[in-house]
């Protein structure tokens, strides 16, 4: 379900939570309404502040997704969805489109942590479970990528992760939420993307 944390303590790093001034592009000054009135960053100067190293909790965050998507709406999630990859951290392994999506999940346990611990080590490639996935499978012999995505973000946010990515490497490729599959915004775990290149 969208909006609602899989654990109360989780966290994100700072220059994720970027992604929302980033993201709400014209309306970026009211990225210091929605984020500070979750306890996300200082007010400076009139300005909003967010350090990029400091961890903000993830409950917070979606508290202010939430609001965002109920005073301007699902476009904009996925605005903020499309600029996570300038913001966030990303495996340097990525070079084409499959490796792209597949670096997704990674990222994602890269810029959360749980109890002070990031939830996805570098040096060995262990992940640590706590809040849900990315998911990636290739379909044999086709250039179609499905991704299921049971992690407590919104559909519209995944969506603009997914899409950004993939185009990075294929400027035709084409994101499709799969309507036949569960979807966060009706209450299920999941929403199941379809990208095609």
């Amino acid at each position: 379900m969208q909006f609602k944390s899989f654990d109360t303590n989780i966290e994100v790093i700072g220059q994720t939570v970027f992604a929302i001034v980033d993201g709400l592009g014209h309306f970026k000054s009211f990225s210091k309404k929605y984020l500070l009135s979750v306890g996300i960053g200082i007010e400076k100067d009139g300005q909003l502040e967010l350090d990029p190293n400091a961890w903000y909790s993830q409950d917070a965050w979606l508290v202010a997704f939430e609001k965002i998507s109920k005073d301007i709406g699902n476009s904009v999630l996925f605005n903020i969805g499309s600029s996570i990859p300038k913001n966030a951290i990303f495996p340097p392994f990525v070079k084409d489109i499959e490796s792209a999506i597949m670096s997704i999940d990674i990222a994602y346990h890269m810029n959360h942590r749980k109890d002070g611990k990031i939830l996805f080590d570098e040096k060995t490639g262990k992940m640590t479970e706590g809040i849900g996935h990315y998911g990636f499978e290739k379909i044999k012999d086709k250039n179609i990528i499905i991704s299921e995505c049971n992690n407590p973000y919104p559909c519209a946010f995944d969506e603009g992760i997914i899409k950004t990515m993939a185009r990075k490497f294929e400027l035709r490729a084409s994101v499709v939420h799969d309507n036949s599959k569960p979807c966060r915004k009706n209450g299920s775990d999941s929403c199941t993307y379809i990208i095609t290149w």
